[in-house]
């Protein structure tokens, strides 16, 4: 076969894609350990973003010294049965706890169920997920993590609420994932709108939700400011998916059974 003739040119350039490839997915493969753990870092950073145990912008602890392994180890995520909102141990469920996915049960018809209401956009909704506590020095819980999602203007926003142990007081929120419009509804990141979730009341003395983002600025002068967290500008949608989040998560379709056994438990 002639060097420069059509066929030695397709040869070469067969063999020379057929390396590339090789080559590529070689590398893939032995990056993937790596990809995998690095997620899971990032999703226990957004955690303790949330508790206010990490500062991302120093991407270091808020207080101390340590690896987000070792902040993350005061953190104990729990199952919780969302339709009781009882704890559940490995022995009660048919799959291993340790390798449970909420996300992907959430997509399963023996672990999820369709949303009546949906007013998050989330369509299913896992019956099982897990809650993160964070114990005190006394080894009792001092804060509580709750996983959200719902829809905004193009994606589903992913994150966390930490509410302190009264089960009143919001610590934080963070979302680890969305696509919203940079500039606009991707404000949600921006640490200036994040900080003014801390202090903020989520429910009433009834157990209500009362927590809510509004359209526009919290005003200094309003009685219910406690209540109440800027919306995001010119993200009209994006806010009032937030907004529809928490009312579906921290409601009785969401995390409000395991809260009011909570609140029952502390009262006894």
């Amino acid at each position: 076969m002639q060097r420069d003739s059509v066929q030695n040119v397709i040869v070469v350039s067969l063999g020379l894609c057929l390396v590339c490839s090789v080559i590529v997915s070689s590398v893939a493969v032995s990056l993937r350990p790596i990809q995998k753990k690095n997620q899971e870092l990032d999703f226990q950073k957004n955690i303790l973003s949330a508790a206010g145990m990490w500062n991302p912008e120093e991407d270091a602890p808020t207080s101390g010294e340590g690896t987000v392994e070792e902040v993350f180890a005061q953190v104990e995520p729990r199952l919780v049965d969302l339709e009781t909102g009882e704890y559940v141990s490995g022995s009660e469920v048919d799959f291993n706890v340790s390798d449970y996915d909420p996300r992907k049960a959430s997509k399963d018809p023996d672990l999820s169920k369709p949303v009546e209401n949906d007013i998050a956009g989330i369509k299913t909704r896992e019956r099982y997920t897990f809650v993160y506590e964070v114990k005190g020095e006394d080894d009792q819980v001092s804060l509580f993590i709750f996983p959200i999602r719902g829809y905004g203007l193009w994606s589903t926003l992913r994150g966390f609420i930490a509410i302190d142990k009264d089960l009143l007081t919001i610590r934080g929120l963070t979302f680890y994932e969305h696509a919203e419009t940079p500039g606009l509804g991707g404000e949600v990141d921006n640490p200036n709108w994040k900080a003014t979730w801390p202090g903020k009341i989520a429910f009433n003395d009834e157990g209500d939700v009362t927590i809510t983002v509004i359209k526009g600025q919290v005003t200094a002068d309003d009685p219910n400011a406690q209540y109440k967290i800027d919306g995001l500008s010119g993200a009209t949608i994006t806010t009032k998916g937030i907004d529809n989040m928490l009312q579906y998560w921290l409601g009785e379709n969401g995390f409000g059974p395991f809260i009011n056994k909570i609140r029952s438990a502390g009262d006894q």
